[in-house]
C-alpha cells in the first residue's frame, strides 16, 4: 500500500518537486530488468567460449572492442595443462556453437539461447532429446579437460597392467579417480560396472587425417571395422574453426561389438569434441549424452530381436601427437560402463579387464589399420608378394576381402545393419531358447544355448548369391592355450585338412600372398585345394588373416577361379559372390597379455587361454523363398560341431562350452 500510495505522487530524486511516472518510465524499468537478465547470460556465454578457446574472456570487454561484430574474434591464449601455447596465432570469428552466435547489441533480445537442438535421428531418446546445446558445450568441455588431465597423469591415477612390460595396458585407480574427480555424468546406474584403461603407442599416420577419420562416421567405422558394428552422426553442434576440425562438436550414434553371439552389442548415444590444444597436438573426447544409455532391441526382419546391452561412456578418446615423420604418438584412454549381467560368464574377465572393448584393442587396430592404408597407398609390392598381382588387382583383391570380413563381423554379432533372422530355437543347448525371449542370450546363466542359428533371404543383390543363407555361431574358451597358438595354427595351410572339410583332409597350397602389415599373420591370400582332390579344380579359397595385441582373426570364403581371375587383374570385385566363414580369437582375459611374448604382436603369457568365436554362412538352397529344413539345420549345426572337436583334438587342448 505504501509503494502504491509513492507511485500516486511521485516525487523527482534530483529537485524535490512532482514528478510524472509515464508510460516511458515503465517500458524503461522493463528494459533494465531485460538488460540485467541478458548481461548475466551473455557473462554465461563469454566464460564457456573462453574454456572453449582456453584463455578469458570479458564480455565488457568484448563487445565494446567490437560494437556490432557478428561473432567473437578472440586472439589464441595458452591451455591449462602445461601443453605450451596454441600453433595458430589468431582463430576466425567463433561458431555458431548456440545456434546464433552473439548478433546485435548487449540489449538485443537476439542474445537468447534456443531453447533446443532442433530434431535429432531416431536413435536419440532419453534426457538427450531437446536438450540446449549451451548445455552440450558444458558436458564436452568437461570430457575434454577430464581426458586431458587422465591422459597424461601417471600413478598412482594409473597402474600398470600385470604384465609389468613397459608402456602397455594400464588400469585405472578408481578409489584415486573418485578422489582427484567430480563426475561428468551422474551415478551408476544399479548393476553396471565400470572398466578403465590406457595405453599409447605410435601410428604410421598423421594427427590431421586420424581426426579427419575419428570425426567422420563413414571413416570411422572404416577404421576400426571388428570394433565399429555401425556408426551415424544424428547432429552437428558445430563444424570447426577456421577451417580445421577444431572445435568440431557432434551428436553421434554407434554400436560396438565383441566377435561373439555371447556379448551383446553395446549401443551408445554420445558427444563427440575435437578440439587442437597446440601444433601438432589434437585430443578427441567422447562422452554419453544420456543418462542411463536407454539399451533398445532392434527387431530383425519380422523375427527375433538382437540382443543389446545398456552402456554409457565416460570421459574417453585420445590424445595425439606428431613426430614430424609421418608417424604419431597416440594415447588411448577408455571409461566406460556396461551392464554386466548381460554378459554371458564366458566372456566377463576379458571385459571386466578391459581388454574387450578397451584402449589396447582400439590402439592395437588402429595400428594394423594404418598399416593396411599405409600399403595400400604405396605402389611397390611388398618382397613377399607375388609379382603375378598387379598393382590394381592387389587393391582389387583386398577390398574383396575387406567386404567378406566385414560380412563375417555382421553375422557374428547380429548388428542391426545385416537382415538376419533369428530362428526360433537354439541348436544342442538346453531349453532351446526362443527368438522372443529379448534376444537370448540377454541373460546369460547356466545351460544357456551352444550355437546361435540365423537365416536371411538373399535375393541376388550384387556380391550376393541368391537363395537362403544359414548362419551358425557359437564361442568356446581353450585354458590355457593361447591366442598365438590357435591363430597359427588355423592359418597354416598345411594342416588345414584336419578342421576344414573343403581341404577333403589334405594339405592346401597357397598360390597368392598380398601382406597387409609388417606382421606376417596380417594377409590376404589365395588357397588352392590339392590337386588330387578332383571335384574342387574350378574352387579356390580366399582368406584374410588379421592379428594384434588384443587379438586375431582368420575369415575364408570359396570363389570361384573365373571370378578370381577378373579380380586379379583389376576387375570390379563387388559382383563376386562370397559366404564369409571363420574364426575370431581372444584373450580369455583370465591373464593379462604380454607384448614381448616372443616378439609376437599377438603373444601371450604362458597362463592365458583363448577365446574362440566359430562361424559358418552357408547357402541351404538357392531359391530365396524356400523354407528351411529341419536337416539343413542339423547339417550345419553338426558341421559347427565337429569342426570345434576336430580343432581341440589337433591342438590336444581341452574345451569349455557355454
Amino acid at each position: 500500500m505504501t509503494i502504491r500510495e509513492a507511485m500516486r505522487n511521485p516525487i523527482c530524486a534530483n529537485c524535490g518537486g512532482a514528478a510524472v511516472l509515464g508510460e516511458v518510465s515503465l517500458e524503461e524499468q522493463h528494459l533494465r530488468i531485460e538488460n540485467a537478465r541478458l548481461k548475466d547470460e551473455l557473462d554465461r556465454v563469454c566464460a564457456l567460449a573462453g574454456k572453449f578457446l582456453g584463455r578469458p574472456i570479458s564480455s565488457g570487454s568484448t563487445m565494446a572492442s567490437l560494437p556490432g561484430c557478428s561473432g567473437l574474434e578472440l586472439a589464441v591464449g595458452s591451455n591449462g595443462f602445461g601443453l605450451g601455447p596454441l600453433g595458430a596465432s589468431a582463430l576466425q570469428p567463433l561458431p555458431d556453437l548456440m545456434g546464433g552466435g552473439l548478433p546485435g547489441p548487449v540489449g538485443s533480445a537476439a542474445m537468447r539461447l534456443p531453447a533446443g537442438i532442433g530434431a535429432l535421428d531416431g536413435a536419440m531418446h532419453g534426457p538427450g532429446d531437446g536438450v540446449d546445446r549451451a548445455v552440450l558445450l558444458e558436458l564436452g568441455l568437461a570430457a575434454m579437460e577430464e581426458l586431458m588431465k587422465v591422459a597424461q597423469m601417471d600413478e598412482p591415477l594409473w597402474l600398470p597392467s600385470a604384465d609389468g612390460g613397459g608402456g602397455g595396458l594400464e588400469t585405472l585407480n578408481f578409489d584415486e579417480y573418485r578422489r582427484a574427480f567430480a563426475r561428468v555424468l551422474g551415478p551408476s546406474p544399479v548393476g553396471y560396472v565400470a572398466e578403465a584403461t590406457r595405453e599409447a603407442g605410435v601410428a604410421i599416420t598423421s594427427s590431421v587425417d586420424l581426426v579427419d577419420s575419428l570425426m567422420d562416421a563413414a571413416r570411422w567405422s572404416e577404421m576400426f571395422p571388428c570394433i565399429v558394428a555401425r556408426a551415424s552422426t544424428t547432429d552437428i553442434i558445430s563444424s570447426g574453426m577456421g577451417g580445421t576440425r577444431s572445435g568440431s562438436i557432434q551428436l553421434m550414434h554407434a554400436e560396438l561389438q565383441v566377435l561373439s553371439p555371447l556379448v551383446p552389442i553395446r549401443e551408445v548415444v554420445f558427444l563427440r569434441f575435437c578440439k587442437q590444444h597446440a601444433e601438432g597436438l589434437w585430443a578427441v573426447v567422447d562422452v554419453s549424452v544420456d543418462a542411463v544409455g536407454n539399451p533398445h532391441h532392434h527387431a530383425l526382419n519380422g523375427g527375433g530381436a538382437a540382443g543389446y546391452m545398456g552402456c554409457r561412456l565416460l570421459p574417453t578418446g585420445c590424445l595425439v601427437q606428431d613426430m614430424n615423420n609421418g608417424y604419431s604418438k597416440v594415447t588411448w584412454v577408455v571409461h566406460a560402463e556396461y551392464d554386466e549381467a548381460a554378459v554371458h560368464q564366458l566372456y566377463r574377465p576379458l571385459l571386466r579387464s578391459g581388454q574387450a572393448l578397451g584402449a589396447r584393442r582400439w590402439l592395437a587396430s588402429l595400428q594394423r589399420q594404418c598399416q593396411y592404408l599405409a600399403i595400400l597407398c604405396s605402389n611397390s609390392l611388398p618382397a613377399r608378394d607375388h609379382a603375378a598381382i598387379t598393382p590394381v588387382g592387389r587393391r582389387s583383391m583386398l577390398k574383396l576381402a575387406q567386404r567378406m570380413t566385414d560380412n563375417f563381423c555382421a553375422g557374428v554379432c547380429a548388428s542391426a545393419a545385416q537382415k538376419w533372422r533369428r530362428l526360433d530355437e537354439w541348436r544342442g543347448g538346453e531349453g532351446g531358447g526362443a527368438a522372443g525371449n529379448g534376444g537370448g542370450g540377454a541373460t546369460a546363466g547356466e545351460g544357456e544355448e551352444k550355437a546361435r542359428m540365423m537365416a536371411r533371404q538373399s535375393v541376388g543383390a550384387p556380391g550376393e548369391a541368391p537363395g537362403v543363407v544359414l548362419s551358425a555361431t557359437t564361442s568356446v574358451r581353450l585354458p590355457s592355450t593361447p591366442p598365438q597358438r590357435v591363430f597359427d595354427y588355423l592359418r597354416d595351410e598345411q594342416r588345414r585338412g584336419e578342421w576344414d572339410i573343403l581341404a577333403n583332409g589334405e594339405a592346401m597350397q597357397e598360390m597368392d600372398h598380398i601382406a597387409k602389415g609388417q606382421h606376417h599373420g596380417n594377409a590376404v591370400s589365395l588357397l588352392r585345394p590339392n590337386a588330387t582332390s578332383g571335384n574342387q579344380n574350378n574352387m579356390l579359397i580366399l582368406q584374410e588373416t588379421c592379428t594384434d595385441p588384443s587379438g586375431s582373426l582368420v575369415v575364408y570364403a570359396p570363389v570361384d577361379v573365373q571370378s578370381m581371375h577378373v579380380v586379379m587383374n583389376g576387375g570390379d570385385s563387388a559382383y563376386v559372390s562370397l559366404l564369409p566363414s571363420g574364426f575370431a580369437i581372444l584373450p580369455d582375459g583370465h591373464s593379462q597379455p604380454s607384448n614381448a611374448a616372443q616378439g609376437s604382436p599377438g603373444g601371450q603369457s604362458s597362463t592365458a587361454g583363448s577365446l574362440v568365436t566359430v562361424a559358418f554362412q552357408i547357402l541351404v538352397n538357392n531359391q530365396p523363398t524356400a523354407k528351411l529344413t529341419v536337416e539343413s539345420v542339423d547339417t550345419v549345426s553338426n558341421l559347427l560341431t565337429c569342426t570345434i572337436q576336430k580343432i581341440k583334438s589337433a591342438l590336444q587342448v581341452s574345451i569349455v562350452t557355454p
